[in-house]
């Protein structure tokens, strides 16, 4: 069996999350599954101006946390 997989938190979200249960406290995300940004090294960095906008509208509680961070 496969030890870490990705899901969403609904259904119609884009952002997938990595479930691996090997890591704690690590909090992985892609939109494709196939480039995964660490949430705590990477956001907002190395996201897009798309990518930000959608992980802000479904992750609010993240948005909020890293307000503070300027992608300028």
């Amino acid at each position: 069996m496969k030890k870490d997989h990705f899901y969403k938190e609904k259904p119609t979200d884009k952002v997938y999350w990595l479930d691996n249960p090997e890591i704690i406290g690590e909090f992985v995300f892609s939109f494709d599954k196939k480039t995964t940004f660490n949430l705590f090294a990477d956001y907002p960095f190395k996201l897009t101006k798309e990518q930000k906008a959608i992980f802000d509208k479904e992750n609010p509680y993240w948005a909020n946390f890293f307000k503070d961070r300027s992608t300028t």
